[in-house]
């Protein structure tokens, strides 16, 4: 039986969406909610600096700015099927708009939307801080815009940071 990269990728991917929703699932059940989230949290304190090492990997980038760590992020947002689009808009500040985050989908999917605010401001805000951080201690992150709060978008703006005091 021959399976194309296409089904195996989709296969995979699946599976990431699936492990990371039933230990929490699970958590929540012998547990909490809270300390559900909190387990999240601090998976997602992790995992973006694993997957940006790899990135940066893979894309043959030792380069610390803004468009640097938008670049890295994107070919995480990919792997995962999002829709989304890399903007530079200057030197010190680079953006990506997210028209289409599966991970909403599967919260809209299994009836769990309420979540979405909450992970938007703990999750994701977390991840690209992460992101942000593993490409230069003087970039922030902004989760600007988030789908999961009500808005068409999630817009994620990475900055260079200057310190313009004098001595």
């Amino acid at each position: 039986m021959e399976i194309g990269n296409d089904e195996i990728i989709e296969m995979l991917r699946r599976s990431y969406f699936a492990v990371d929703g039933l230990w929490f699932v699970m958590v929540e059940e012998d547990e909490d909610p809270e300390r559900a989230m909190e387990l999240d949290e601090r998976v997602w304190r992790v995992m973006p600096k694993i997957q940006a090492r790899k990135a940066r990997e893979l894309l043959g980038c030792d380069g610390d700015s803004p468009a640097d760590v938008a670049r890295g992020m994107a070919l995480k947002l990919a792997a995962e099927g999002h829709d989304y689009e890399v903007r530079v808009t200057s030197p010190a500040e680079a953006e990506i708009v997210i028209t289409k985050c599966p991970w909403r989908e599967v919260l809209a999917a299994s009836g769990r939307t309420y979540l979405g605010p909450e992970i938007a401001d703990r999750i994701c805000a977390t991840e690209g801080a992460m992101w942000a951080s593993e490409f230069g201690a003087d970039l922030q992150f902004e989760l600007a815009e988030a789908i999961c709060h009500g808005d068409d978008r999630c817009r994620l703006v990475f900055r260079r940071v200057t310190d313009n005091a004098t001595d």
